[in-house]
């Protein structure tokens, strides 16, 4: 019994830190749009829009300079990339959800990329 209440004590342990292993490890993935801004000021930055083109053309319209590639078009496209290996990538979408899978993909193929939270949507807001 007591070596039963150990070995769970140890399991609980271990989850609780890779827990918070993992949550330390998402937030290195992610950026707030003034970090962004910021960022871009000091050009070592490229700017990833995963959209649809229609969504470039929509009421949120685009950040000038992005590099626009579709998420569903990104494992086939990845290697247009190559080129800013050196660089940091911020990936945006229109609220943050595609934008984090495209991270994921990114960072999978070693590139320095972090999903800007909120998207165009926490992008446009803070410009009112």
């Amino acid at each position: 019994m007591k070596n039963n209440i150990l070995f769970i004590s140890l399991i609980m342990l271990l989850l609780f830190v890779n827990l918070i292993a993992c949550a330390q490890q998402e937030e290195k993935n992610t950026m707030t749009v003034t970090e962004l801004k910021e960022k871009a000021k000091n050009n070592n930055l490229v700017i990833l829009d995963v959209r649809t083109e229609e969504e470039l053309t929509g009421p949120l319209g685009h950040i000038e300079g992005i590099v626009h590639i579709p998420l569903h078009e990104l494992k086939n496209r990845i290697n247009e990339l190559d080129k800013f290996s050196d660089k940091e990538i911020a990936v945006v979408c229109r609220s943050g959800n595609r934008s984090n899978t495209a991270t994921n993909i990114l960072r999978m193929n070693g590139f320095d990329a972090k999903n800007v939270e909120g998207g165009m949507i926490e992008y446009r807001r803070l410009q009112k």
